[in-house]
């Protein structure tokens, strides 16, 4: 029998982009950014158990995607890669978080494998190694292991803590999934914004320079938007293709939710100050 451990449950958030601005692009074709990053209370959850074979091992692929890609797979083997670890994993995924949404799943999961079986393997990588591991699995990868509200430059790999307010959102799913290369192709792209000066939410203006693309591509996501703001002021996460408002109580968000939950795929979401597996070093 190779599994060693019974399986045990983490979480993995999902991430709302507060702002998220272009300021440029590499020569390999990275586009900069600057953007303000807080998790929320609507997870995935990532099932782990060791095993003492040193394989990785998928029980619960997403159709049509082969294990080999699944970056919670990719996410492990990197970690035996850095660390020297002959250990192996089995995984299950349990997805509440939408695909395509612009909400970080797929990062997240990945995420929460590097920080747990940084643990259940005892190979103690500090976190900035976790977060170089984690960067070439993709941009969004890091800011789930630094595991606090972050203002994020470079590829979204630099990362410094910044103040969030405590907040409720309804984030709305316009029904429609938003490929991420094809919207930082698109030639109409904002690629000049002009860089912050001071790395903090309150100095950053609201907005998200990917916004406008995606609505012309997406009408969905146009409509989505038009009809939030008969609420309040919303603004899409990520590349799309979800879009959030923001609350200070949980009262005023469930009256929104309530009003929109016909229409679309909703939730309601707290803000949240840390990572659940954040642990402080």
């Amino acid at each position: 029998m190779a599994l060693i451990t019974p399986f045990q449950a983490f979480p993995a958030p999902a991430k709302l982009n507060l702002t998220l601005a272009i300021t440029g692009r590499r020569a390999d074709g990275y586009h900069l950014l600057e953007s303000v990053f807080r998790f929320i209370d609507l997870m995935d959850t990532v099932e782990l158990a060791v095993r003492d074979d040193g394989d990785i091992v998928l029980d619960n692929p997403i159709p049509g995607v082969p294990a080999d890609s699944d970056l919670t797979v990719r996410a492990a083997r990197a970690l035996q890669a850095a660390s020297g670890a002959t250990l192996g994993a089995s995984i299950r995924l349990h997805k509440r978080i939408p695909m395509g949404g612009g909400l970080g799943g797929g990062s997240s999961d990945a995420a929460t494998v590097l920080l747990a079986l940084n643990q259940l393997w005892n190979t103690q990588l500090p976190r900035q190694t976790l977060q170089d591991i984690g960067v070439k699995l993709g941009a969004d990868v890091p800011v789930f292991v630094f595991g606090r509200p972050a203002f994020a430059t470079g590829i979204g790999d630099e990362l410094t803590e910044c103040a969030v307010p405590d907040a409720w959102y309804v984030v709305l799913h316009p029904g429609v999934s938003v490929p991420t290369a094809k919207i930082f192709s698109h030639q109409g792209l904002t690629r000049n914004s002009p860089p912050s000066i001071m790395r903090a939410l309150q100095t950053t203006q609201r907005k998200n320079d990917m916004q406008s693309v995606v609505c012309q591509m997406f009408p969905e996501v146009a409509q989505c938007l038009a009809k939030a703001s008969e609420y309040g002021e919303p603004l899409m996460t990520g590349s799309g293709a979800c879009v959030f408002l923001e609350f200070d109580k949980e009262a005023q968000a469930g009256a929104v939710f309530q009003s929109l939950s016909s229409s679309y795929t909703a939730f309601i979401a707290k803000g949240l100050q840390h990572h659940p597996l954040y642990d402080g070093r």
